[in-house]
C-alpha cells in the first residue's frame, strides 16, 4: 500500500500545476498580509474612539436587521454576534486589536482555507478520471493489486494533499505575520466568541486549532464528493465544476434554504461548518453537534461506496 501512495504522490508532483497551486496559495497569503498591514495604518491614522465606533456599529447593524424581510440564520447570527462582542467589549472596557498580531494574523487567514479547497478539489477530481482519459488506467491495472487497494491509495493522496496545501496555509502565515506585526504575547491574546447567548473569553491559540480544523471539514468532504464523481462518472471536469460551485454557492444556498425550511439541517452544508457549535449558534435551532457528525459520516459513507462499488465492479474496457 505505501509504494501505491508514494506512486500516486509523485503523480501529483509530476504535474507543474501542482507547484503552480502552491505558490499561487502562498502569493494569497502575501497578498492578504500586505492589505491587512495597509488598511491597520489607515485605521491607526483615523485616531477614532473606539468605543463610538463601536456603539455606531451596532446602530448601523441594527437598523440593517430592520430592513431585512426575511432573514437567513447565518445573518441573523452574524448580526446577534457582532452586536453582543461590541456592547462586551464596551461593558469590560476591552478594546478591539488596534494592532495585528502573528496570532490574530493566522486568525485571520482561515478565511484563505476555502481557496486552498480549490486547489485540492481540483486534484481530486482528476486524479481517477484522468486514468482514463490519459488511457493509463489498463497499465495500473495489470499491476498485482486489488482495484480498492488502487483506489484507496489514490484517495489518501488526496487526503495528503489537503493536509499539505493546509499546512503550507499555516506556516506560511505564521512566517508573513511574525514579520510583518510580530509575535506579540501568545498567552495574552484572547478570542471572544459568542456561545449560547453569551460572550465567553477563549484562548486563541486553541481557538485557531479549532478554527483551522472545522473550516477545513467542509474541504475533506468535498474532496470526497469530487473523489467519488471522478471515479463514477471518469470526468474530471464534472467533478471539478460540481465540487467548486457547490465550495462557493453551498452554504449561501443552504442558509437560504434553512430560514424556510426545517429539513434543511440534513443538507451536507448545513452540518460542514462545525464551528457554528464553537463560535455561534447551529443553523437550524434543532441541531447539535453530534447530529452534524452523524450527518456527516452518513454522507462520507455514501461517497465512498459509490465510488469503490463503480471503481472495483465496472468494466474498463466499456
Amino acid at each position: 500500500m505505501f509504494n501505491l501512495v508514494q506512486n500516486e504522490w509523485e503523480k501529483i508532483f509530476r504535474q507543474k500545476s501542482t507547484f503552480i497551486m502552491i505558490g499561487f496559495l502562498i502569493l494569497i497569503v502575501f497578498v492578504n498580509a500586505g492589505m491587512t498591514k495597509y488598511l491597520e495604518g489607515k485605521e491607526k491614522a483615523s485616531g477614532k474612539d473606539w468605543k463610538q465606533e463601536l456603539i455606531a456599529e451596532n446602530e448601523s447593524m441594527k437598523q440593517e436587521a430592520e430592513g431585512v424581510k426575511v432573514m437567513p440564520p447565518s445573518l441573523k447570527e452574524f448580526y446577534d454576534t457582532e452586536t453582543a462582542i461590541n456592547e462586551y467589549r464596551i461593558k469590560n472596557d476591552l478594546p478591539p486589536d488596534s494592532e495585528s498580531t502573528v496570532w490574530t494574523f493566522i486568525n485571520d487567514s482561515t478565511g484563505l482555507i476555502s481557496f486552498a479547497g480549490l486547489f485540492v478539489l481540483i486534484i481530486a477530481a482528476g486524479i481517477v478520471a484522468n486514468e482514463f482519459s490519459w488511457g493509463t488506467i489498463k497499465v495500473l491495472l495489470v499491476k498485482p493489486y486489488k482495484r480498492w487497494k488502487i483506489l484507496l491509495s489514490k484517495y489518501i493522496a488526496v487526503n495528503l494533499f489537503l493536509l499539505l496545501m493546509l499546512t503550507v496555509l499555516f506556516v506560511f502565515s505564521g512566517l508573513v505575520g511574525a514579520v510583518l506585526f510580530g509575535t506579540g504575547e501568545a498567552s495574552g491574546n484572547v478570542h471572544l466568541a459568542y456561545v449560547g447567548g453569551r460572550v465567553e473569553e477563549q484562548s486563541l491559540f486553541l481557538y485557531l486549532i479549532k478554527s483551522y480544523a472545522f473550516n477545513s471539514l467542509s474541504i475533506f468532504l468535498l474532496a470526497a464528493m469530487a473523489f467519488m464523481i471522478s471515479a463514477v462518472f471518469r470526468n474530471s471536469a464534472l467533478a471539478i465544476g460540481l465540487s467548486v460551485f457547490l465550495l462557493f454557492t453551498g452554504g449561501t444556498i443552504t442558509n437560504l434554504l434553512a430560514s424556510k425550511f426545517e429539513w434543511a439541517k440534513y443538507s451536507l452544508f448545513a452540518n460542514t461548518n462545525l464551528m457554528q457549535y464553537v463560535d455561534g449558534m447551529p443553523l437550524v435551532e434543532s441541531m447539535t453537534m453530534k447530529f452534524s457528525i452523524i450527518i456527516l459520516l452518513i454522507y462520507f459513507s455514501f461517497f465512498h461506496i459509490l465510488a469503490f462499488s463503480f471503481f472495483t465492479k465496472r468494466d474498463i474496457a466499456s
